[in-house]
């Protein structure tokens, strides 16, 4: 009787360890001043690619998001900030852009070349619950699941031989570096902003520094006259004793030595 290899289990397979140990990998982003609402929805991604994508810079990139869009508006012009958000903007479309070209072109080499089905994972997917606070998250959130998308059909050209392994090496440090810069520049533009409002903050308590420092001026002009008039009132005080002394001691003279 022939064995049924199909289904035939020959290899072990991951049991949710690969997503566990990358989780472990990733420094927590601390959310508790974040107050904004969120949209809740579900990520789920297969390629190892993929996965650290998202753990590493989405959560980021919706903290240093909600400082310009948020903390950022509450003391800067809304023109400044705008100007931060339409540059992060723009590199989040060109990331956007990027994917989707490079799902199209790697579509195009599986028609050309008859391949009709992708690489699959055996790995478990990483899927989870995601707060989505702001639209450049959802934006961003959305091309990193182009991002990995596009990984099993560039595995699949590398396997059929239609590209080579160094092509799509190169193409995945290409797509993950402008992944990278879309979480720079909100990072940059961030601390550009809280530098401005550092300098405004202190031209805003300029004036009363100013003000307290005259104050503190003519304190220590009161003082140093009062230790000049305080000087002053000594050497007198001195004199004044003496004078004191020579009188009595001329009384003495001058007083009778006892009754007459």
């Amino acid at each position: 009787m022939t064995a049924n290899l199909s289904s035939a289990q020959i290899v072990r397979g991951d049991e949710g360890a690969i997503n566990a140990r990358i989780i472990a990998q990733v420094t927590k982003v601390d959310y508790r001043r974040i107050e904004s609402a969120s949209v809740k929805m579900e990520a789920r991604f297969s390629s190892a690619d993929g996965k650290r994508v998202f753990m590493r810079n989405f959560s980021s990139l919706q903290l240093h998001q909600y400082f310009i869009s948020v903390v950022a508006r509450t003391r800067l012009e809304a023109a400044e900030v705008e100007q931060v958000e339409g540059a992060i903007r723009d590199r989040l479309n060109a990331a956007y852009q990027a994917m989707s070209e490079a799902i199209d072109g790697a579509e195009a080499l599986f028609k050309a070349n008859g391949i009709t089905a992708a690489a699959t994972y055996d790995t478990q997917p990483l899927v989870i619950e995601v707060g989505v606070i702001s639209s450049f998250a959802r934006r961003y959130l959305e091309t990193i699941a182009l991002f990995d998308q596009l990984m099993p059909l560039l595995q699949t050209l590398e396997i059929y031989e239609v590209i080579t392994s160094q092509a799509v090496d190169t193409q995945r440090a290409l797509l993950k570096r402008k992944m990278r810069e879309v979480v720079n520049a909100a990072r940059y533009l961030a601390l550009g902003l809280r530098k401005r409002m550092n300098v405004l903050a202190q031209e805003e308590t300029a004036p009363t520094q100013s003000s307290e420092s005259g104050e503190t001026e003519e304190n220590m002009d009161a003082q140093s006259e009062t230790v000049t008039v305080t000087g002053e009132c000594e050497e007198s005080g001195g004199e004044f004793n003496i004078a004191v002394e020579d009188r009595e001691s001329a009384n003495e003279e001058s007083a009778p030595n006892g009754p007459v």
